[in-house]
């Protein structure tokens, strides 16, 4: 690779997945495209910056002369920019077909224009609607049950158009919720780090039975230049892993790795709408690829708490106690 870009690489997700790029290609041109909304953070890639390793480009993928600009050149595109939160998709949905959709389609197409060689797409496990039993594999029909996912399953629709119409190199990479540090506090075990530190109640949604499989975004970083370098193209992959776990679970270990007990600090509260109980996905293609995670939630949890303890600075200027649950 020569030259690599990473949109959205200024997130929680991008920035892990930066690390990862610079050092599997030491001698490639590293450029990150971010627009720095709430949840990115420039301090997460500065050492990057700082080392000359990496180029940062300040855009939107919505941009389409931008895109053209940020495109040329390019070997790889990874790309990682979204709106990801689903209680934020329910009163702002038309910014979440902005840029998950639109956007989508627009660096696609000034990719397809400057011949990239390759376009890697990160979608999620939610545009298969709820998976109750077993896990779904990558040819289970979309059933998007929000505007988030909604949204990243119709960019998903335009890449398969452009497999059929114009024979594009795009892979599409659906991935379970993913863990780690740097993530935004809006997501259930940030927040309820954060909240658990703070000696406030975690609040759980419905009778936290949901069940969600808990993805390390290191993990997920080394599965997605695994398929960027050896995964087929013109298809998709699920990444995820083993490890499952209800909400109230999630909200129990982070109390007694804070030292809080679970039965009062755990408040049960209204379900959100149209909240799926479980997403689950069927991993033997990537596994075939030789991949697996190393990572266990329960193994990072003492770390991430600790993280999340020293780095609460980083989130102080758009966090909010009071901002929709994700889970």
């Amino acid at each position: 690779m020569n030259k690599i870009l990473v949109t959205g690489g200024a997130g929680f997700i991008g920035s892990h997945v930066v690390d990862a790029v610079v050092a599997r290609y030491p001698c490639a041109q590293i450029c990150v495209l971010d627009k720095l909304n709430y949840a990115a953070n420039i301090n997460f890639i500065i050492d990057h910056l700082q080392s000359r390793r990496v180029a940062f480009m300040a855009g939107d993928i919505t941009d389409y002369p931008a895109m053209l600009s940020a495109t040329h050149g390019v070997d790889l595109v990874l790309n990682l920019a979204a709106e990801s939160h689903v209680g934020r998709s329910f009163s702002n949905s038309m910014e979440f077909t902005r840029t998950n959709t639109l956007g989508t389609h627009v660096i696609l197409e000034a990719s397809r224009q400057q011949n990239v060689a390759r376009f890697i797409h990160v979608s999620t496990d939610e545009v298969y609607g709820e998976v109750l039993a077993d896990g779904a594999t990558e040819d289970h029909p979309l059933h998007p049950n929000n505007p988030y996912s909604g949204s990243k399953a119709a960019a998903e629709m335009i890449i398969q158009s452009y497999w059929r119409s114009f024979g594009t190199n795009a892979i599409i990479v659906r991935a379970n919720n993913i863990f780690g540090p740097r993530q935004f506090p809006e997501k259930i075990i940030p927040r309820f780090i954060m909240h658990a530190m703070d000696g406030k109640k975690l609040p759980l949604h419905g009778n936290g039975t949901h069940r969600r499989y808990y993805l390390a975004a290191q993990d997920f970083a080394a599965a997605l230049l695994i398929i960027a370098e050896s995964g087929e193209l013109r298809t998709a992959y699920n990444v995820g892993t083993e490890e499952e776990y209800s909400n109230f679970a999630i909200a129990e270990m982070i109390c007694r790795q804070t030292g809080r007990d679970p039965s009062t600090q755990i408040a049960f509260e209204a379900d959100r709408p149209f909240n799926d109980r479980r997403y689950a996905l069927n991993t033997a293609r990537i596994n075939s690829l030789g991949w697996s995670s190393r990572h266990r939630l329960a193994i990072d949890l003492p770390d991430l708490v600790t993280w999340y303890r020293d780095n609460r600075h980083m989130f102080a200027q758009h966090f909010n106690t009071n901002t929709d649950l994700e889970e």
